[in-house]
């Protein structure tokens, strides 16, 4: 059977081996925007993860014709009514700083009890083909936000997101357990039946 490429809309390594180690079994070949001459920067202009993600998704499937997916993820704190959200990765301002994001959340939050510091990491993925056909799916992680920091793995805001399920924060995790329960995780193996329905149709059933 042939080989199938889909892109992810990403440059983001990380990223691109999590989605190909899903589908290792699947013979379909993930492709980045490293592997794409001369793509440019689409602006994220949506109000939400999905249209974000969207957004790429359908920049990248227009300029290469293949099937397309990209994702949009970030903190959703309640007591900050759901910010910073989609201004996660710029949160304290430009350039991105993952420490000064902290320290701003930290802040906004300090007079906040802990039982009402709730939040969760969510991720939308979406699934864009040439022709136009739209699919998308979504992962979610529930947790806290601590008063410091804590471990020294992940990035973002891991080190002050403390899932009660482990007891650690997301920055405490291995990265075999943050693989299976991150909220981007969830939502690529959520895609999984899209593509391989997609691979199959391509494939002329």
């Amino acid at each position: 059977m042939m080989m199938m490429k889909f892109l992810l809309a990403t440059s983001n390594q990380g990223k691109v081996k999590e989605l190909q180690d899903l589908l290792a079994d699947e013979e379909i070949e993930v492709l980045s925007l490293q592997d794409i001459e001369g793509w440019q920067e689409v602006a994220e202009t949506g109000k939400t993860f999905a249209e974000n993600a969207a957004i790429k998704a359908r920049a990248a499937a227009e300029k290469t014709g293949l099937i397309s997916l990209a994702d949009d993820s970030g903190l959703e704190a309640d007591a900050l009514a759901g910010a910073p959200g989609v201004h996660s990765a710029r949160f304290a301002g430009e350039p991105k700083d993952d420490e000064a994001n902290i320290d701003k959340l930290l802040k906004l939050l300090d007079d906040v009890p802990d039982e009402a510091r709730t939040a969760r990491f969510r991720c939308s993925l979406a699934v864009v083909t040439p022709s136009g056909e739209e699919y998308t799916t979504e992962g979610m992680v529930e947790g806290r936000i601590l008063r410091q920091r804590r471990g020294k793995g992940g990035f973002g805001y891991d080190s002050v997101f403390y899932v009660p399920d482990f007891g650690r924060t997301m920055a405490e995790l291995s990265v075999a357990q943050k693989n299976k329960l991150s909220h981007r995780a969830q939502a690529f193996h959520k895609a999984l039946p899209i593509l391989r329905e997609l691979k199959q149709r391509s494939a002329g059933g």
